[in-house]
């Protein structure tokens, strides 16, 4: 395995999901942590339970993956006991809606594509430059499985993820002969604040999502990640899906 003790690992979107999770693998491999995501104080009380628990240090960074000057100015102000970054984890990313495209609304679209795509970008614009200057690094992009089939009514959410299916392909080229990895890990449905984000907080809508078969949770894709950065450094995981049991495609789902 390649070992992850001490070495820096930056994660958007930690204040919850798979994000939070994956601070939670991360932390008990005796990772230092860099956790980013717009709610502050979830993150705060995160890093005070992961400190308790594991003992690594924890850097929290309140940031909107969507705002390419902080992004810039939060990685480049990184002091020297945090600029090198081991592990990317580009995990922000979120769904608004389930409509048929010509009804779409335009600031929902627009929240889909600024943090699913430019948001990944702008992070790793600014992160992966110093994982070139030192020879070694990994970027792990969480796309999804609508970024390998597209289902009804995920018409904008499955184009940004196939754009991040396409992206890391394009890192792989770019960065071949780099020493640094690119994996994208794609879950299937997994139980998170997806779908009360993607309903805009009508959770009894989003409930019936998950209803009637058993879904995966946000430690399982954690589980996937944490193998993917611990393989050995002539190994690279391009692609992992990681679906429920009972999910056989986005539209097919064996429900009690």
């Amino acid at each position: 395995m390649y070992s992850l003790r001490d070495r820096i690992v930056f994660i958007t979107g930690a204040s919850s999901g798979i994000g939070q999770s994956c601070a939670r693998a991360f932390a008990a491999q005796g990772a230092r942590l860099v956790l980013a995501a717009r709610r502050a104080e979830r993150l705060e009380r995160l890093a005070v339970e992961l400190k308790t628990e594991h003992g690594p240090d924890i850097l929290v960074l309140k940031l909107d993956v969507r705002d390419p000057e902080a992004v810039e100015a939060a990685v480049s102000g990184l002091t020297a006991e945090w600029a090198a970054i081991e592990v990317l984890v580009n995990n922000a990313g979120l769904s608004r809606g389930l409509d048929k495209l010509h009804e779409g609304k335009l600031q929902d679209w627009d929240e889909m594509i600024d943090t699913n795509i430019k948001g990944l970008l702008y992070v790793s614009r600014a992160v992966i430059p110093g994982m070139v200057a030192r020879g070694r690094g990994h970027v792990i992009n969480i796309g999804s499985i609508a970024g390998h089939e597209v289902y009804p009514l995920g018409n904008v959410y499955c184009a940004t993820k196939f754009a991040v299916k396409a992206l890391s392909k394009g890192l792989r080229l770019d960065l071949n002969g780099t020493g640094v990895r690119v994996t994208s890990v794609d879950p299937g449905l997994t139980e998170t604040e997806f779908s009360v984000v993607r309903f805009h907080g009508d959770a009894d809508r989003a409930g019936k999502v998950y209803q009637g078969y058993t879904p995966l949770v946000p430690d399982d894709i954690a589980d996937a990640v944490v193998y993917c950065a611990t393989r050995p450094a002539r190994v690279n995981v391009s692609e992992m899906i990681v679906m429920p049991t009972d999910q056989a495609s986005t539209t097919v789902v064996h429900r009690k």
